[in-house]
């Protein structure tokens, strides 16, 4: 049997806006196996969110579209499945997501413990003391006392609520966890602690993870495999490993890391990667990182560059090519 739990080929999303069409997702391939954690990185507006919301159908009705891929999770394409199956068979039960922000995600009025419980009781048959007694022991995995599920949003931390949110993610024992930069609003000591759980917690239930974030300190921390995110394409894939010790990089993971303080080195300052990304309403012909990178070529601007892979080590680039044409593999 196959150790992979999702696969996402061509995939494209589109915003259809009064002033426009915003191209947020071009074309992007990528896999991910059980138990595994991959780190989706790159910076604001490179389609990191768009990318875990088109896997769950969360795109919004009005604007979003999905004019081609497939994204199939445990060999089923979700994009197929109707409004019905993905709420009742997916949502929550088989795919979880921890969204940006804690202090809107939570319902103000509602207690913690029912919020939990809401979840339990849309995908299960359970009997409201075995719910009840099911939240208790979700809001322990976090690390809540139990008796605090009497309690409201407003009377929990930053950093506890974010617990809760991680608490109705995992309520159901989801295969899949998505998390969209589960710590930004976290102060750095109240961010390890949260991302030490998450990594005890996936460890423990044998969850695949999806962790969207723009920190490699975060990636480096908890993930196994990175993918590297740039005005809607995946410019580069590979293991950890192969990301932060590998000789071969695409330019813009260069300018990542070249924008990283070193704390054995003493500078003046960092070296920022000049310029901004491209327009996303404006499709691109060649890379879309032309405009930024110091080692462009004509053809850079014209042509889409092709993958070279070694391995699992996959790297859109024109610096490459060479050796892809040679037969490396």
């Amino acid at each position: 049997m196959s150790n992979e739990i999702l696969r996402i080929e061509d995939l494209a999303v589109e915003y259809h806006t009064t002033e426009g069409i915003v191209y947020a997702v071009n074309h992007i391939n990528l896999e991910l196996n059980k138990g595994e954690t991959l780190g989706l990185v790159g910076e604001t507006g490179a389609g990191k969110t768009t990318t875990a919301l088109a896997i769950l159908r969360l795109l919004p009705d009005r604007t979003g579209r999905i004019p081609s891929g497939k994204v199939f999770f445990d060999g089923k394409n979700l994009l197929e499945m109707s409004e019905e199956e993905m709420r009742s068979q997916i949502r929550g039960e088989k795919i979880s997501m921890i969204f940006q922000d804690p202090m809107t995600s939570l319902n103000p009025v509602i207690t913690v413990g029912d919020q939990i419980a809401e979840a339990i009781r849309y995908h299960s048959n359970l009997s409201k003391a075995e719910i009840n007694k099911r939240v208790d022991e979700v809001l322990q995995l976090v690390g809540i006392p139990a008796e605090r599920r009497h309690e409201y949003p407003h009377q929990f931390s930053g950093g506890m609520k974010q617990r809760v949110v991680i608490a109705i993610a995992l309520s159901c024992e989801p295969d899949l966890l998505i998390a969209d930069e589960p710590t930004t609003a976290l102060d750095v000591t109240i961010q390890a602690q949260v991302l030490a759980m998450m990594d005890d917690l996936r460890e423990r239930l044998g969850m695949a993870m999806i962790m969207i974030t723009h920190d490699l300190g975060i990636v480096a921390q908890t993930c196994d495999r990175v993918a590297v995110m740039y005005a809607g394409e995946i410019i580069e894939t590979g293991s950890l490993e192969e990301i932060f010790t590998g000789e071969d990089h695409h330019p813009y993971t260069v300018g990542l890391f070249g924008a990283i303080p070193n704390l054995e080195e003493e500078t003046e300052r960092l070296s920022p990667i000049d310029g901004l990304m491209p327009d996303p309403s404006i499709q691109q012909p060649g890379c879309p990182f032309a405009d930024r990178c110091p080692k462009c070529m004509d053809k850079c601007r014209d042509t889409h560059p092709p993958v070279y892979e070694t391995g699992t080590h996959k790297i859109a680039c024109f610096l490459y090519s060479d050796r892809q044409e040679g037969g490396a593999q």
